[in-house]
Order: C-alpha cells, then structure tokens, then sequence
C-alpha cells in the first residue's frame, strides 16, 4: 500500500515538473524542470523495481541517471555558448 502512494506520489510531481518545464518563463527553469523530472523517473523506476521484485529496474535506473546528469550538463553548455554567441554578433552590429 505504502509503495503505491509513493508511485502515485512521484507521478503528481513528475506531472508539476512538466507544468513548470512548459510554463517557463527562462530556459533555466525549463531545464531545472527537465532535470527534476529525469530525477523522479529515476525514483518511480527504482520503485517499481522494488514493487514488482525485479532488482535488475536498478540498473535501468542507473543508467537513466547519468543520462539524465549528462543531457541536463549539454544542455546548459549548448544555452551558455549560445548566449555568449549571441552577445557576441550583437556587440558587432
């Protein structure tokens, strides 16, 4: 019972997540949404591994992790050269 409150749970706060991430208003916020989200999958992985006895959902988890760690750190180089790119030509005009 208590595991599916918890599942239920990280679903309510996945869904705030995407309302934040589509509501903006920088991208900063979006990709702080992103990333908050990536994080409770995580969560909602391990525990459904755990809910359905499949140790190996760690694993997934895991690896769902570092991806997510390694796409939120991409993203904010892409916006960080995309920014300094733009101040750039715009200080040429």
């Amino acid at each position: 019972m208590m595991l599916a409150v918890t599942t239920v749970t990280l679903l309510l706060v996945m869904a705030m997540a995407m309302v934040r991430g589509f509501a903006g208003p920088s991208i900063f916020d979006r990709v702080l949404a992103a990333n908050l989200f990536g994080t409770k999958t995580v969560l909602l992985i391990a525990v459904l591994g755990f809910l359905f006895g499949r140790p190996e959902f760690l694993d997934i988890a895991l690896i769902y992790a570092l991806m997510n760690f390694i796409s939120v750190i991409a993203l904010l180089r892409y916006f960080e050269y995309s920014q300094k790119a733009e101040k750039g030509s715009s200080a040429n005009d």
